[in-house]
């Protein structure tokens, strides 16, 4: 029964969440918080995969996936850190393991140096990297908007959300055998799910990149000062995160773990076994120890 994936739903913070978990209650916990365009789904082949050592639970975030949408929620990296700490809270767990990908990273991140003592460790797989100079050449086509007013970088990165864009983002620098593998329920169900109020989000989340940099010194001197036991799974194939994007923790972190694969940015969906594996083995370590 531990390696079935349950789906719920809890009220936090007055919004109705959607959340999957698997593993045994009293068990070691992992906690998967999601990237951009996607949700929880993310993490839906990797759960059961270990659930019977760990608990694992993925929350869908306010905006995304089938949790609610409020209109009074702050949808930015701030609130929506805040908006995590209050459902570990609901979930009434305490320590655990973060699994830091895409814009779950800086999410993550800020409650980590929130609540230090409650990360046991840290999984790194293609997270949005506090290191400005190992940014991947993607990233400059965002950079290049902050530079409009307003009303025209709006537009701009209004154009960057329709089913097209989360398709690119799916399949982002794979070659064409690893593509192939790649099924297209990630931009299908992701792209169904965009009203046009979550689109708005999404610009609101994109345009957030900018302010973000500000956490940058931060979330290195969190690496820097508490050195957590850290596992850096990697998917060079990666235009926004490429391997010196990987390699750029090493300055702040020299004892994490770092394993190059041979994917992209969703490495869950290709290289699941190989990623499945290393987790497992760090897992068990950390939780030995």
């Amino acid at each position: 029964m531990s390696a079935l994936v349950r789906h719920r739903t809890i009220t936090v913070a007055g919004i109705e969440t959607f959340y999957r978990e698997a593993g045994r209650p009293d068990a070691p916990v992992l906690l998967l918080p999601h990237g951009y365009p996607c949700s929880s789904y993310e993490f839906r082949n990797l759960m059961p995969r270990l659930a019977d050592r760990w608990r694992l639970i993925a929350p869908d975030f306010p905006g995304a996936g089938y949790s609610g949408t409020p209109d009074d929620f702050d949808y930015s990296f701030d609130g929506y850190a805040a908006w995590l700490q209050a459902f570990i809270d609901a979930v009434n767990i305490d320590r655990f393991v973060l699994y830091l990908h895409d814009f779950g990273s800086p999410i993550g991140a800020r409650l980590a140096i929130k609540e230090p003592r409650r990360i046991v460790a840290l999984i790194i797989q293609n997270g949005d990297i506090p290191y400005e100079d190992a940014l991947g050449p993607k990233y400059a086509d965002i950079e290049a908007t902050w530079t409009l007013p307003i009303s025209e970088m709006r537009k701009a990165l209004a154009e960057a959300v329709s089913e097209e864009t989360f398709r690119d983002e799916f399949l982002n620098d794979l070659s064409p055998a690893l593509a192939g593998t790649i099924p297209p329920d990630l931009w299908k169900l992701h792209w169904s799910l965009t009203t046009p109020r979550r689109k708005e989000i999404a610009i609101d989340l994109i345009a957030g990149l900018k302010e973000n940099r500000a956490w940058f010194p931060e979330h290195r001197k969190y690496l820097r000062e508490y050195q957590p036991a850290t596992l850096i799974v990697w998917g060079p194939n990666d235009h926004y995160m490429p391997e010196k994007s990987a390699r750029a923790y090493l300055r702040d972190l020299p004892d994490a773990e770092l394993h190059l694969l041979g994917g992209g940015h969703w490495l869950l969906e290709t290289h699941l076994d190989d990623v499945v594996a290393l987790m497992r083995d760090f897992l068990g370590r950390v939780h030995a120890a």
